[in-house]
């Protein structure tokens, strides 16, 4: 049963660079939420509401502000998922700039990596979309993803960029998920670490559905056997 926020403990600071959210974190229930009707019945609880997304994208704007303003930034937003994630971090960073002495000058480019089959990783990388990485030469480069889990799939794309040799690259990811095959990734900026869990909603998806779930959610075994290819 979702918990109905009352377990405070559960969240905590991550040093300053995350919001950690606990192995025992019961969530909150799905009945304090609204979310599309046709997911009924397919998710387990929500684990973190739209709210407190906006609230923490909006530090990680002033932070990624603060580090590198006043410089012109190549934003590459990692699709599918990242593209909500992405959208709100630069509206944040463009509202704060307005507001700022410091000016950041930001395009924005797209690349999509494919590495999920139902809800298992696959071994292979696929990298596409993007304009040619050769343009990022010289360039400064912040990279958005939705979530970093092992993070395997966001060396192979560093890996890609750094041959290219631009001057900077720095790394914001949503979530950050713990797995039991930690490789010491961490992204430079990070909203939420969270536990082990298949989750979805702010365009995360599983098979293409859940994008439109506003919160993040944890998808149920019901969810998953209706929605498998």
């Amino acid at each position: 049963m979702a918990g109905e926020g009352g377990s405070g403990a559960a969240a905590r600071s991550g040093g300053g660079r995350g919001v950690v959210i606990s192995d025992n974190w019961p969530g909150y229930s799905l009945d304090l939420f609204t979310y599309p009707q046709h997911y009924y019945g397919d998710l387990e609880y929500v684990l973190i509401p739209h709210g407190i997304i906006v609230d923490r994208t909006e530090r990680l704007a002033k932070d990624i502000m603060q580090d590198i303003g006043d410089n012109d930034i190549v934003v590459l937003c990692v699709l599918k998922g990242g593209y909500k994630f992405c959208a709100d971090l630069v509206e944040h960073i463009k509202n704060l700039s307005r507001n700022s002495e410091r000016f950041i000058s930001m395009k924005v480019d797209f690349v999509r990596l494919k590495s999920y089959h139902n809800d298992q990783s696959m071994q292979d990388m696929q990298i596409m979309g993007g304009d040619d990485l050769s343009k990022l030469t010289g360039k400064n480069v912040l990279i958005v993803e939705d979530i970093v889990g092992t993070g395997r799939t966001m060396k192979v794309l560093l890996n890609n960029i750094e041959k290219y040799k631009p001057k900077m690259i720095k790394v914001a990811s949503l979530l950050v998920k713990r797995t039991s095959r930690p490789d010491g990734y961490k992204p430079d900026y990070y909203g939420f670490e969270i536990p082990d869990l298949f989750v979805v909603g702010y365009a995360l998806d599983y098979n293409e559905h859940f994008r439109d779930l506003n919160h993040i959610c944890v998808i149920n075994d019901h969810g998953k056997a209706k929605y498998r290819v």
